[in-house]
């Protein structure tokens, strides 16, 4: 076997090709779109790189196949509560089922990290924000959300038989939107419905701009700072929402104001690979055109729910639940029978119970954070709950 680092543009697209070569005969893949790859190791469009660095690696059996892949980060901004040790991450992980090989690709991550004094790594995770390329799957292989990790089931014993523990299970819930609530969730929305005060609305009734300022003061509010996630501006939030502007279906966006400040967010999409799958990871001049002419003609049927968050002084008052009914009343008018909620980590016991309080939900996928620690004496401790 022959351990290559990736060093030019002929690597890098070879480094894409092992993820497609490993899961070609599989009819629950849906190969990620080869932007979104590069995109995390380009320096120049992903801001990580002003915190830490990346490399990767490809691995070739004897007679030159592609056989396995990883990449290794060190990010100064990367930290879990509870952390007192520099900690980076493995990602993009892929290889046969073959422990000799997967030896190979996760010794150089590990030997790499080392040598820039971090003292654990966690993985598969991504050089950048949460909301992509995160966890290992282990339990619901069917096709993807887009950005989500999707791997064969033996992965697992790669990594549990290297020596990596779950640091944190991850969780996706999905639920029918044309079905009623739960009774608990219509008590609490009857109870705010009853502040004139306070209400909800979509991004059909507003300005972009007005969104974007008022999407940064929810999310710094409530996000920024929780497991290393930076703040945004209102101009990042802006640029966010211009890029996503050709699949937003403005009736998935919502916001709940007390009197005219912004206090939570529901950010959803469609689920985009609902019509990347069509486009073999290429967003060509000609896939471009392709994928208008596919939104065109395939409605999407289902929704991704990619962010709910509360400023802390309105938490745990019942506005997640008029936020979520007030949703629910447009979704239900809409073509989508099927919405999946990213992950959930169980170190958050709130956000599982409300997940769970929706209705009638079930389990889509369950995926692991792992930990490895370089010093096998040292106490492995798991992510503290929240």
């Amino acid at each position: 076997m022959q351990l290559v680092e990736v060093v030019n543009a002929e690597l890098a697209r070879a480094f894409i090709k092992v993820n497609v070569e490993l899961n070609k005969s599989n009819p629950a893949y849906i190969r990620p779109l080869d932007k979104d790859i590069n995109e995390v190791f380009d320096s120049k469009k992903n801001k990580t790189f002003q915190f830490g660095k990346a490399n990767r690696w490809i691995l070739r059996n004897n007679d030159g196949e592609l056989i396995g892949r990883i990449a290794a980060f060190t990010n100064n901004k990367y930290k879990n509560k509870g952390d007192d040790f520099p900690i980076g991450g493995i990602g993009f992980f892929d290889c046969i089922n073959n422990m000799p090989a997967s030896e190979m690709l996760f010794d150089v991550a590990k030997h790499w990290l080392m040598q820039r004094g971090m003292e654990a790594m966690d993985g598969p995770i991504n050089f950048g924000e949460r909301d992509r390329w995160w966890g290992l799957l282990v339990e619901g292989f069917q096709p993807p959300l887009y950005c989500m990790n999707y791997n064969p089931p033996y992965y697992k014993n790669l990594f549990d038989n290297y020596g990596f523990r779950c640091f944190y299970n991850q969780y996706c819930h999905e639920v029918d939107p044309r079905k009623e609530f739960s009774e608990k969730i219509m008590k609490h929305h009857a109870v705010v419905a009853m502040n004139p005060s306070i209400k909800a609305i979509c991004l059909e009734g507003k300005d972009p701009g007005t969104f974007a300022e008022d999407f940064s003061i929810v999310y710094n509010k409530a996000w920024a700072g929780h497991e290393g996630q930076k703040e945004i501006t209102k101009e990042q939030a802006l640029e966010i929402i211009n890029k996503m502007r050709p699949v937003i279906d403005k009736k998935l966006l919502w916001f709940v104001y007390y009197k005219n400040d912004p206090v939570a967010i529901f950010f959803n999409l469609p689920d985009l690979n609902q019509w990347f799958k069509k486009l073999d990871g290429s967003l060509s001049i000609w896939n471009q055109l392709k994928f208008l002419w596919i939104q065109r003609i395939h409605p999407p049927t289902k929704i991704t729910g990619l962010v709910f968050g509360i400023v802390p002084e309105f938490q745990l008052k019942g506005i997640d639940a008029f936020l979520i009914v007030e949703a629910g009343k447009v979704f239900k008018t809409l073509s989508y029978t099927r919405f999946e909620a990213q992950w959930i980590g169980d170190f958050n016991p709130k956000m599982m119970s409300l997940a769970e309080s929706f209705g009638e939900t079930f389990l889509t996928r369950k995926l692991i954070t792992y930990r490895y620690l370089f010093d096998r004496t040292k106490e492995f401790r798991r992510h503290p709950i929240l």
